[in-house]
């Protein structure tokens, strides 16, 4: 690129250096409090976020199959709206989160604010039941990863042994700011290893109470699920940045082998 035309259109070259470099030390924007762990300035592009395609905007919704016709429809709409979490969020009569931390009027909203809207009813390592979180990987493998893993939990607990075939949308999301950082390079102690057992929530879950009270934005941590990956749980719907819709997936799951694609490949 000509010099005149990078001094006129900086992005291009900053993206990839922010890229090749994607984070960067900086001084941490809160003292460091030596009960938590260490915080971590990061600048990360394309995450890799997977949710049931039932769940995008383009998708028949179910409740068509139920509906005698579009007047019965609207009806069904109607009740089911009434009871949607995201829904009763967004109108500030949800507890564990408030109207004012939502975000609006930004590309796929809707797909963030249900990500903090609906909890696990069980909570998950980084969220609690009253508050969900931004979950994602750093790679794409990550994020299958973890998929296939728990939706082989969900079908093992109602002991499901027949085909199942599901479709993911792929959503990627950029972050920047201060996380606290369980990855061994960062948190040499392994104080909080406790976070990571493969098959416990509780302590992470104790973690998370605190770092919310703290104002944390979120965490980055290592996979459980696929060794070297790395994950991220996001507390704040407005540091939930750039999100941008990827690719479709396939998941066919058997009782002995879990496989995801994706589609057309």
């Amino acid at each position: 690129m000509p010099k005149d035309a990078a001094m006129e259109n900086p992005l291009p070259s900053l993206r990839a250096q922010m890229e090749a470099h994607p984070e960067i030390p900086l001084a941490d924007e809160l003292p460091p409090d030596p009960s938590l762990p260490p915080l971590t300035q990061l600048r990360r592009f394309d995450t890799h976020r997977l949710i049931p395609a039932k769940y995008s905007t383009n998708l028949e919704s179910v409740l068509t199959r139920i509906a005698d016709n579009d007047e019965h429809l609207q009806h069904i709409f109607e009740l089911d709206n009434a009871t949607n979490a995201r829904l009763i969020a967004e109108e500030n009569l949800r507890p564990g989160i408030t109207q004012r931390e939502l975000v609006f009027n930004v590309p796929h909203y809707r797909i963030i604010n249900a990500a903090f809207t609906h909890p696990n009813p069980l909570g998950a390592r980084f969220s609690t039941p009253d508050r969900g979180a931004w979950y994602a990987g750093f790679e794409l493998a990550t994020s299958k990863a973890e998929i296939m893993f728990h939706k082989s939990v969900e079908f093992a607990e109602i002991k499901w042994n027949e085909r199942e075939q599901l479709q993911y949308d792929e959503y990627l999301a950029d972050f920047t700011g201060s996380f606290h950082d369980l990855r061994p390079e960062s948190e040499k102690s392994g104080r909080f290893a406790q976070c990571l057992d493969p098959d416990s929530y509780v302590e992470s879950q104790k973690l998370t109470v605190k770092l919310l009270e703290r104002g944390s934005i979120g965490v980055v941590y290592p996979s459980v699920r696929r060794p070297g990956g790395t994950c991220i749980a996001c507390f704040q719907p407005s540091v939930v940045a750039n999100v941008r819709k990827g690719s479709r997936y396939t998941l066919t799951w058997t009782s002995s082998r879990t496989t995801m694609v994706k589609e057309g490949f």
